[in-house]
């Protein structure tokens, strides 16, 4: 989805009769600082353009689908050795792959954020 850059108002030009030195350098410096930020001054005018809310359109993630672990730890004893059960070892599983997808859909959310920061 593209997004329409916000626009500004461009900054007058600052007048030389009737400020002090340190004040025209001020207002001078303050009124390329803002250009910067807006975008309107210099051909790399973008790697420095600032961020606006409007900019960033990632949408929240989904809701996290592994909220809980299902598995009990449930198994028995064979032989001296501890040995889970099937239906708890499907469950683990289970909450594995759930766990692999949230961190999955993660990733893909925080990528598109990178991605829409560096511009």
């Amino acid at each position: 989805m593209a997004v329409r850059p916000p626009r500004f108002t461009a900054i007058p030009s600052i007048p030389q009769q009737g400020l002090t030195d340190w004040q025209f350098s001020t207002l001078n410096a303050m009124k390329e600082n803002i250009e910067l930020l807006t975008g309107a001054r210099g051909a790399n005018a973008a790697a420095a353009t600032a961020l606006t809310r409007g900019s960033v359109t990632v949408a929240n993630p989904p809701a996290q689908t592994m909220t809980q672990v299902t598995a009990t730890g449930a198994g028995f004893t064979i032989s001296g050795t501890n040995v889970p059960s099937l239906d708890d070892y499907v469950k683990l599983v289970s909450n594995v792959q759930q766990l692999a997808n949230d961190v999955a859909t993660l990733r893909s959310v925080v990528n598109a954020l990178i991605n829409q920061l560096k511009g």
